[in-house]
């Protein structure tokens, strides 16, 4: 039985505004509660995280800064000192504020450490000014804010095995499947998603905005003059992935534009929400049925994503676009079973794709995922998926989802550590 209340607090709990990449988001966010409680001049910053904040924190851009870098972004954070403002503390800071986070990391005021907690997701940040020190700690979700200390004294500390957001994490997988998204989000009262609503609003907003000027690698814009060129056809399918791709180029080249986020990012966010609005817009779909497919790709990326994890060494783009796969089939007239069959032919396709941080050619890569979810469900709508005696994936779509999931949990320990081993080889250079 599907239990409409908790599914909309599912929604709720795992989409969030956020300004830029939640990994310099969640930095900042961890200098500012340090900053806050110092209540001095923050005289030095030392950051210690682990190897998939410092990976995927390392070349995002900075909004409205035009800079990257972790240094940068603690520094901001610490100055500006609100850490109410959660993942949007970079959000509206002035040029003042801006230069003299730029002396601060000039003057080598900002230091960075691997951190040796073997949590994905771990952000600590001490700070010190006028002979007082403070430190403050994110882990598990990108504003759990869990642990403070000021002078010794433990002023907070609500670290858990379950600690998501400050508090027990929902068990998402008790209240979602495949099927259980399906029937939700067909039968659902629409005015009831507000944050389906906001991340439609909100996204599409970023999309236009890489649409409109230069960022990045320009995949979006580059894509609309091969369109123009008649190198591309201008079809439903090379929109779809021309508007997300531009909403990625905007977000990662630092464009002081707020996205709502999935599962704790802004790319999974946008890949999960953009595509399916620009498809909708080209196929005339109606308002509730817009409604209706966002809220199918964000749940199905809510429902692998709480599995596969919050950071891995895999591509997230593969986990959204299989949401986008389902919203296809869903809006070429498909029912559980389409769906079902396009998430097997996404998983059966694109998973292994890594992620070697946020970065600009994370639009490269949203853009690839649109294709391979326009296949997986163009197969779908035949009736063809990959079959259960091939490769990772099951008879059953949610056991498959699970065999997914576990490579990106425990298979890709490995590839993380050379990925960030060569990154952090460069930067040493």
């Amino acid at each position: 039985m599907v239990n409409y209340d908790k599914i909309i607090e599912i929604l709720n709990a795992n989409m969030v505004l956020a300004t830029g990449c939640t990994e310099p988001g969640a930095i900042a966010l961890t200098a500012a509660a340090a900053a806050e409680k110092l209540g001095e001049t923050v005289e030095t910053l030392d950051v210690i995280a682990s190897g998939n904040i410092i990976k995927n924190a390392y070349s995002a851009g900075i909004p409205g800064t035009g800079l990257t870098g972790i240094e940068y972004a603690a520094a901001i954070g610490a100055i500006v000192a609100k850490p109410e403002k959660q993942l949007e503390v970079i959000n509206g800071i002035t040029a003042e504020q801006l230069d003299t986070a730029k002396a601060m990391v000039a003057a080598k005021k900002v230091s960075l450490d691997l951190s040796k907690d073997p949590e994905k997701l771990y952000i600590e940040v001490i700070a010190k000014g006028n002979g007082h020190m403070t430190k403050a700690i994110v882990a598990k979700a990108h504003t759990n804010l869990c642990y403070l200390e000021k002078d010794g004294e433990v002023l907070m500390d609500t670290r858990s095995p379950s600690a998501e957001g400050g508090k027990a994490g929902i068990d998402v997988r008790e209240y979602l499947s495949v099927a259980k998204i399906h029937e939700f989000a067909t039968t659902v009262d629409v005015e009831k998603l507000d944050i389906i609503k906001q991340s439609v609003e909100v996204n599409s907003i970023i999309a236009g905005e890489g649409m409109k000027n230069d960022y990045g690698l320009m995949i979006g814009k580059s894509m609309e003059k091969e369109i123009k060129q008649g190198i591309r056809a201008y079809d439903c399918i090379n929109y779809s992935m021309m508007i997300a791709a531009a909403a990625a180029d905007a977000r990662m080249a630092g464009a002081d534009f707020s996205v709502v986020t999935n599962s704790g990012s802004g790319n999974q966010g946008i890949s999960s929400s953009v595509p399916a609005i620009a498809i909708a817009e080209y196929m005339g779909k109606n308002r509730e049925e817009l409604l209706r497919a966002v809220t199918i790709s964000s749940l199905m990326a809510i429902y692998i994503k709480a599995q596969f994890g919050k950071l891995s060494a895999f591509c997230g783009a593969t986990v959204a676009a299989s949401g986008t796969a389902a919203a296809i089939t869903y809006m070429l007239g498909g029912g559980v079973k389409e769906m079902e069959y396009a998430v097997f032919n996404m998983i059966g396709n694109v998973t292994g794709m890594c992620c070697d941080g946020a970065k600009p050619d994370c639009a490269l890569k949203i853009a690839t995922c649109v294709n391979a979810a326009w296949q997986a469900a163009l197969l779908a709508m035949k009736g063809i998926r990959v079959q259960s005696n091939e490769g990772i994936v099951d008879e059953d779509v949610d056991k498959t989802i699970a065999n997914f999931c576990l490579l990106g949990n425990e298979g890709s320990v490995e590839l993380d550590r050379l990925m960030l081993n060569i990154m952090l080889e460069k930067a040493a250079k």
